[in-house]
């Protein structure tokens, strides 16, 4: 497939998207206009369209794998495809951190590999993904990480044990003059940004190890702040955390939302991200299946989807209260953990090299 067709697969012509604005945004059926709702979902008071379009949006995302079958013996497994994530739809606005939770194992890492231009070899991706109103296939994807969209992974192991923790933020700036006047010009970024995230300039000659988890955390969020993104998406950024630290990392987010940036935040703590999110998207096998307002998670009359409700239901607040239902109605959620067989894994079992009709095969 040619580099246009790829990219008008995994994009939308912006008129379009402009003509579909009444649509639904997400798997919930659309609701009566309320003020500040508009395309299928609510607004935050702080969130802004600048020039009349969203930060990123993302419209019919699908996700799949071609891999062997696990089940069939090794020499003579048949190749399937796993689709993972299904038909998901998401928004974010300038000024606002949204967040997208859901049980580990669910896929909400494919999530932010898509947005970034992440594919595995053996991955099918189809779906719209604008990002300031242009559309976006693999190329722009790719271009636009770390210049425009930034990621704060999972894990503080991201960090290089082996470099000095200034080194991995300025990152290679090249020899001769021009070298010496970049790196200066992105060390001077990098302590305005320690002293915005209460870090010390010592910080900049200390190596991963020395440093305590919470000081980790904000030093993946200088490297992620430092080439002034306009969206940072943010994977699971508070695990191994105590509440404390992990409440200061989330402000930290909601700082950057504040001053004007968007906030992707994914995670599967509900309550964290509720302290600090505008709009919550709730992620259940592969798709978005209601968004709504933070405010609306205050009384469950005003969420639509019976997993959602019976998420509320079993938050510490409201007495834990864990209801079993199947598709139809409650049922009984019991989460992977990280790494198990579930989406967050990647599928990478026995991967067979993508079909040249498969977006991200020449990734």
């Amino acid at each position: 497939m040619s580099a246009q067709a790829m990219k008008e697969t995994l994009a939308v012509d912006v008129r379009e998207a402009q003509g579909n604005a009444g649509s639904t945004c997400g798997a919930a059926p659309a609701a009566a206009p309320i003020p500040g709702r508009h395309h299928g979902h609510d607004h935050a008071a702080a969130s802004l369209h600048p020039g009349g379009h969203h930060l990123l949006r993302v419209e019919g995302l699908n996700v799949s794998f071609r891999m062997y079958d696990p089940g069939e013996p090794f020499f003579r497994a048949r190749r399937i495809e796993r689709p993972v994530i299904r038909d998901l739809s998401v928004s974010v606005h300038a000024g606002e951190v949204m967040a997208v939770v859901g049980a580990s194992g669910s896929g909400k890492t494919l999530l932010a590999d898509a947005i970034l231009g992440l594919y595995e070899r053996n991955v099918r991706v189809s779906g719209r993904i604008l990002f300031e109103g242009k559309l976006c296939g693999p190329r722009e994807l790719a271009d636009l990480r770390g210049h425009g969209i930034s990621l704060v992974p999972q894990s503080v192991n991201n960090l290089d044990s082996l470099m000095r923790v200034g080194k991995q933020i300025v990152g290679s700036c090249g020899r001769g003059p021009s070298g010496r006047r970049r790196r200066a010009a992105r060390r001077e970024r990098m302590l305005k940004l320690f002293a915005q995230y209460r870090l010390a300039p010592e910080v900049a000659d200390k190596y991963p190890h020395e440093l305590s988890g919470g000081m980790a955390r904000r030093v993946l969020l200088a490297c992620a702040l430092l080439d002034d993104p306009r969206l940072i998406v943010a994977d699971e950024p508070t695990p191994g955390l105590d509440l404390e630290l992990a409440v200061r990392a989330l402000d930290d987010l909601r700082s950057f939302a504040d001053a004007g940036g968007g906030v992707l935040l994914i995670t599967h703590d509900i309550e964290l991200a509720l302290r600090v999110a505008d709009r919550i998207a709730v992620f259940r096998d592969g798709t978005v299946v209601e968004e709504a307002p933070a405010a609306a998670f205050e009384d469950p009359s005003q969420l639509r989807d019976p997993y959602t409700r019976a998420l509320w239901h079993a938050m510490p607040g409201h007495g834990f209260d864990a209801v079993a239902f199947d598709d139809a109605g409650p049922f009984d959620a019991v989460p992977q953990r990280e790494g198990s067989d579930g989406a967050d894994a990647k599928l990478s079992h026995r991967p067979v090299k993508a079909d040249h009709d498969t977006i991200g095969g020449n990734a």
